[in-house]
């Protein structure tokens, strides 16, 4: 729900305007002056004018015309009005110490009447707290909930656009990925094939016995080989960005099995064993993908840039993780053209990605490299997509229940706090009828005996005829029933010091004048 618009403002002081004028017309309460509706009414369109810009303004000037009709703020003409800008002032957003500094001032304001008029003070400050309460607080907690709720319902659509914008990134850039990694992996591979093909071409082309035509052929397929093998590196180059670690696609056979095909290619190779072996195929983590692609590089290296020299494999591989380490001697022949060294950044990259270290470098008369790997662990787990959302959700209605359930404590106080007053004065107020025909005019104040309490709002109109003059009139409840009308007595005494019962009058419930004089006989009786 959003708050009314501009043009719907002139409706909205309609509305409010309808009780100002319907009480008084339908004789709900005391009749107020032509004046006094006019000026309430006129309050009413500047609240309505400044609601938008000034909720906390427009709240007080709302409440102004309830607190000059009654200090209680129960006003049937004013209480809608009260509670619709309450609600508006929850709904625009206003700071929550605004707010409660707006209730403040009307409270501080509604007390200090009820002390002036010292009428009852108790009682009318419990039925203040009561309206400011259930007419004003809770109906700005409704607006505040109602606004975070649609807060929060945007921030939610705002939330999964944003992860579905996220999703298709992170999709085309997967697609990329892989592209660039099966382009790698066809490099990888082909390119240590093609190693080895040339590495059999050139044990052809030194065989003995071999013809002259024969011979140059072995080196023109080794020459060919070698060409195929930098072309394909250029090519699939430039498919790999410059922090793509290397590819991790599951290599289909052992470190063990890559060894022994390249020895029996013509490569010099050996594997150092490992021991203690473990029994049962190995588990094709990302450790062991990433070492076997570290051994096949080394060994392709080796084949092309040492040819003839002696490799040794060193493959271990324990509770704290999986080491591989590749040496080669001396170049026994002719190496091959110099590379451009990507194929070793990438492997430290795949390396160092899960956590490991990487070295690579001249060794003695050769080059050595090697790539420490920690043991695979479980990753933590992630919190869901959306769960920081539902998290904050969860916080925010636990904070509005938090506040409507402190409200309705406070509330349930004060109506319990006022229902017993309430009561006790009013019980406490009692001249039992037989009480009140005992009594006979001229009695001196001091020789009868009243109840403790007065009434302290007597219905003074509906007496039968005015108090004598200088005289101090006391008002008393005929019966202790509550929430009923019933019959009060008016006991006046005189001013000076005899303090003489002179008038004692019955002041009827709402309706049934004729029915005194009755009532009064069969007191009597």
């Amino acid at each position: 729900m959003r708050p009314p618009r501009r043009g719907r403002g002139p409706l909205l002081w309609a509305v409010l305007a309808v009780p100002v004028l319907a009480v008084d017309r339908l004789g709900l309460h005391e009749r107020s002056p032509l004046w006094a509706q006019l000026a309430g009414l006129a309050v009413l369109a500047a609240a309505t004018t400044l609601h938008r810009t000034w909720p906390a303004t427009a709240f007080l000037l709302a409440a102004a015309p309830g607190l000059v009709a009654s200090p209680s703020l129960f006003t049937l003409s004013y209480g809608c009005a009260l509670a619709v800008f309450a609600f508006l002032l929850g709904l625009r957003g206003t700071a929550t110490g605004v707010a409660l500094l707006s209730f403040a001032a009307v409270a501080a304001a509604g007390t200090a009447k009820i002390a002036v008029r010292q009428v009852d003070p108790a009682a009318e400050w419990l039925v203040l707290m009561g309206t400011l309460l259930f007419g004003a607080v809770f109906p700005w907690l409704i607006g505040r909930y109602w606004r975070q709720s649609g807060e929060l319902a945007a921030a939610g659509w705002a939330r999964a656009e944003q992860l579905e914008r996220e999703h298709r990134i992170v999709a085309d850039r997967v697609r990329l990925r892989e592209r660039a990694r099966i382009a790698q992996d066809m490099h990888d591979s082909l390119g240590h094939e093609l190693s080895l093909i040339a590495l059999r071409a050139g044990a052809l082309q030194v065989a003995p016995g071999l013809s002259d035509p024969h011979r140059t052929a072995a080196a023109e397929l080794r020459a060919a080989a070698s060409d195929a093998t930098d072309r394909l590196h250029g090519i699939i180059g430039l498919l790999r960005e410059d922090d793509e670690p290397a590819p991790l696609a599951p290599p289909g056979e052992s470190v063990a099995a890559l060894v022994e095909r390249a020895a029996d290619s013509g490569l010099p190779v050996t594997l150092l064993p490992v021991a203690p072996r473990t029994a049962g195929p190995e588990v094709a983590d990302a450790a062991t993908r990433t070492a076997y692609r570290v051994v096949q590089e080394a060994l392709t290296n080796a084949a092309k840039h040492a040819p003839g020299a002696p490799v040794t494999v060193e493959h271990r591989r324990d509770d704290r993780g999986t080491t591989v380490e590749i040496t080669n001697g001396r170049p026994l022949h002719r190496p091959g053209p110099a590379g451009s060294g990507t194929g070793l950044i990438g492997l430290r990259a795949g390396v160092t990605a899960l956590g490991g270290t990487f070295a690579a470098g001249p060794h003695e008369e050769g080059f050595r490299v090697t790539a420490r790997l920690p043991a695979p662990h479980t990753p933590a787990e992630e919190p869901a997509p959306g769960a920081l959302f539902t998290s904050a959700r969860r916080h925010a209605h636990r904070r509005v229940g938090v506040a409507f359930g402190a409200a309705a404590a406070v509330s349930a106080v004060l109506i319990g706090g006022a229902f017993a007053w309430y009561a006790y004065t009013k019980t406490h107020a009692v001249l039992t009828p037989a009480a009140y025909t005992s009594l006979r005019i001229g009695a001196s104040l001091q020789d009868v005996v009243l109840p403790d309490r007065t009434i302290s709002d007597p219905p003074t109109d509906r007496a039968p005829t005015p108090p004598p003059p200088a005289t101090d009139c006391r008002y008393y409840r005929a019966s202790g029933e509550l929430f009923v009308p019933v019959e009060h007595f008016r006991l006046c005494f005189t001013r000076d010091g005899r303090h003489e019962l002179v008038d004692k009058t019955v002041i009827p419930r709402a309706g049934t004048a004729d029915q005194v004089h009755e009532e009064e006989e069969q007191w009597a009786r």
